[in-house]
């Protein structure tokens, strides 16, 4: 890999990890069009690493936040003074999160008969000479999508009493639920399965979907996603070696510096349009990359090679 094709890759990667369109999905259909091969999952998951300190640095002080109030949380319990029912907005958002995260561990399930766990479909899927599971998994994406931006619609749509006894203009939920924390969680685990799935764009839409704020939901999957992205990077450091040799230290480095950029962008992007109620951009673009690649990936299946490079599947 050169380092331009590592600056496209970071390109891509921060642009759409953040924004409902897919990262995993879209650096994986940018390979199969330029005939990108990399060993093993090493640069993809640098590159993740690149967009967490582009979502770390958005969400400093919140993160500042919640570390503090996790060490009062820790000296409440030590003293048995923690009580479920007093807990403050910042306590009760770490054990969302806390629950939000569980399902990932089902990433390490076995699937009966193929020896592999669960997080190697994803592996697999991601590295395939095909586009065609990309394709599908946009379609779901968009699907997805729609759904939550019609959920939303409907919530507002639905007037509450506030406190000075006037009908508003319901805005949604601020506060997370345990069921809201598990289905939020669950859904990610799916996401990080099937590359095009996107992580923002499933979370954000079942958060949508279960009644809660747009900018809660958003908020609340962005910094869900910090401790699986830096996860699966501490998971990947053991092929440091190995697949870090083959790829080449520039190469690494311009894409990390890249992503995080483009990142970091992408969250000021994506946050305006949450507040300026555009997601519908994302939902039609979904729809319409994931009709093309999946139309295309029927076609290399039926002829039997990547139209792009001329490689057989």
């Amino acid at each position: 890999m050169t380092v331009f094709e590592a600056i496209i890759q970071g390109i891509i990667q921060g642009a759409t990890e953040f924004l409902p369109v897919s990262s995993s999905g879209h650096l994986s259909i940018s390979k199969h069009l330029f005939g990108i091969e990399l060993p093993g999952i090493l640069f993809d998951i640098m590159l993740h690493l690149g967009t967490l300190v582009a979502v770390v640095f958005v969400y400093r002080k919140l993160i500042w936040r919640l570390l503090k109030e996790f060490g009062s949380l820790c000296v409440d319990v030590v003293h048995g003074k923690f009580k479920w029912s007093e807990m403050n907005h910042d306590r009760r958002l770490i054990f969302m999160l806390i629950i939000g995260l569980l399902p990932l561990f089902l990433l390490f399930a076995p699937i009966p008969g193929t020896g592999m766990q669960l997080k190697d479909l994803s592996d697999q899927l991601g590295s395939d000479s095909s586009m065609l599971a990309e394709g599908l998994a946009l379609l779901a994406t968009s699907a997805l999508l729609f759904l939550g931006i019609r959920a939303d619609r409907l919530t507002h749509k639905k007037t509450i009493q506030d406190r000075q006894g006037r009908r508003v203009q319901n805005p949604g939920r601020k506060k997370l639920h345990t069921v809201d924390a598990i289905v939020i969680g669950l859904t990610q685990c799916v996401a990080a399965v099937f590359p095009g799935l996107s992580r923002s764009g499933s979370t954000l839409s079942v958060g949508l979907l279960r009644g809660i704020n747009q900018q809660t939901a958003l908020d609340y999957s962005f910094v869900l996603g910090i401790p699986a992205i830096a996860a699966a990077a501490v998971v990947s450091l053991k092929d440091l070696g190995s697949d870090g040799a083959a790829i080449g230290a520039a190469p690494l480095i311009a894409g990390v510096i890249t992503a995080a950029i483009v990142g970091f962008l992408a969250i000021k992007l994506l946050k305006w349009i949450v507040t300026t109620n555009k997601l519908t951009i994302f939902a039609y673009y979904t729809l319409i990359a994931g009709t093309l690649v999946t139309v295309l990936g029927i076609i290399e299946h039926i002829l039997n090679k990547n139209l792009f490079t001329g490689a057989p599947l």
